[in-house]
């Protein structure tokens, strides 16, 4: 990683949230990360005094934010071009504007987009992204490629479906073609890239999908070790839709639940309709969350129950829910998570109001802990894989305070700042294990 065998010193307002609600910050900090890995963190002035075999490259100043990675639990690569665009409700929203790019989505236009996708995410500041493709196979090996030359952490897999999505397919022919379409790409991507890339098989929703699809799926990735992606619940009339094709089933969850879809391996975007009975099982099945705030309001989905799914003990973290979501800005998502709350608590007296610390503790620590990489990445702990997102909190500030380092900025305000006003005009630098992926342009003297 060095060649000269130095080591990498990160300097400046370093915040993290290793727990839910729980703010830490060094206001002049420092990390010291040795190859993929923080070695030391805390006061710069103490660290870099500190005699090391070592020397230490220093990087950055006290005028920059120092975050951990963020992480997007949920968005689709094929649908990035559709942001913002009409609106009403999802399935008609699908329909006009996401199957017609879908069934686009293959060829030389595939992997233009694929390619050009990651880089946007690592100008946001985002380190790691769980994606969806389109249904065709040549794109989603576009996409792969295009992640492992990113540098990004991606979790991805083909998107799976059976049933109408994209017109006149044969269902039964088109299940068996895709169950070993995405065999074949779990067998060549998971665990690619010295473990950055990793496979996860990706039914749309039960909506889209035969009960044969939905138990291949669950074999599939049971065999293999891969993740599960999906959607559940996001949409009222989608919920009738699933009533009416699985009759059998007590409700949307168990669809997935019989089907042996639930693990503790599995990530379920949106989750907003749920029973008491529905999110228990997913606690007891160890299934996470992806809770995508800006899509539930553009399309006019819902608004997350945040105090029942963690008084239920499921883990939680945040997507932008491209495209429904109308950005790959995590700071925006967090934004609405908290926005999302506040409107629910003018007539919900139990709605839990996210902390500033909060919202990002679901964008970093919490998004980490519901792919099971909590011990990895998230925090600012010895041990940890040095993914990192560096702000210029300058060009956050009213009339862009920039003359000197503004000394009078605590934690949550810097966090709150970044919250409500960052986004990737104020996106520095993006490390992934300690290698810098994306580097804003020096800004031009006059």
């Amino acid at each position: 990683m060095n060649p000269d065998n130095s080591l990498l010193g990160i300097r400046g307002f370093l915040i993290d949230a290793p727990e839910f609600g729980r703010l830490r910050s060094w206001s002049d900090g420092a990390l010291i990360i040795d190859g993929a890995h923080i070695v030391e963190v805390g006061d710069y002035a103490s660290l870099a005094r500190k005699p090391r075999e070592q020397p230490v490259r220093w990087r950055h100043s006290p005028r920059s934010a120092v975050f951990p990675g963020l992480i997007d639990l949920h968005a689709h690569i094929p649908q990035y071009p559709a942001v913002g665009r009409g609106g009403g409700e999802l399935l008609p929203w699908l329909r006009q504007h996401v199957f017609p790019l879908e069934r686009e989505f293959t060829g030389p236009k595939g992997r233009r987009e694929a390619g050009a996708f990651f880089s946007e995410l690592a100008r946001h500041g985002t380190t790691t992204a769980m994606l969806y493709t389109a249904i065709y196979e040549d794109s989603c090996e576009a996409a792969f490629h295009a992640a492992a030359a990113s540098g990004l952490r991606v979790i991805m897999g083909q998107m799976m479906t059976d049933v109408g999505s994209y017109g006149q397919l044969q269902p039964t022919k088109i299940a068996s073609i895709l169950n070993h379409e995405s065999e074949r790409l779990c067998r060549a991507w998971h665990g690619a890239a010295d473990g950055l890339i990793e496979y996860a098989f990706s039914p749309r929703f039960a909506v889209a999908c035969s009960e044969r699809l939905l138990r291949a799926v669950a074999k599939l990735a049971a065999e293999s070790g891969a993740y599960i992606q999906t959607h559940l619940a996001e949409n009222l009339e989608e919920i009738e839709k699933v009533r009416n094709q699985f009759p059998a089933a007590r409700d949307y969850t168990d669809v997935y639940e019989m089907c042996g879809l639930l693990t503790a391996r599995t990530v379920l975007g949106h989750c907003l309709h749920l029973s008491e009975r529905e999110i228990g099982a997913l606690a007891a099945a160890g299934a996470g969350v992806a809770h995508c705030p800006t899509a539930n309001l553009f399309l006019r989905s819902g608004l997350f129950p945040l105090e029942k799914m963690r008084a239920a003990g499921l883990r939680i973290g945040l997507g932008s829910g491209v495209g429904t979501g109308p950005e790959l800005n995590l700071w925006q998502v967090m934004r609405s998570a908290i926005e999302t709350q506040k409107a629910r608590s003018f007539y919900e007296a139990d709605a839990l109001v996210p902390t500033p610390g909060a919202a990002l503790h679901m964008a970093t620590q919490g998004a980490a802990e519901t792919l099971g990489k909590g011990a990895v990445i998230g925090s600012f702990e010895v041990g940890k894989e040095a993914d990192l997102t560096i702000m210029d909190y300058a060009a956050l500030l009213p009339y862009r305070q920039s003359a000197k380092p503004v000394n009078d900025l605590s934690g949550e305000d810097l966090t709150s700042l970044c919250i409500h006003r960052g986004g990737p005009h104020a996106v520095v630098e993006t490390f992934v294990r300690g290698r810098s992926i994306f580097r804003a342009p020096e800004p031009e003297l006059f």
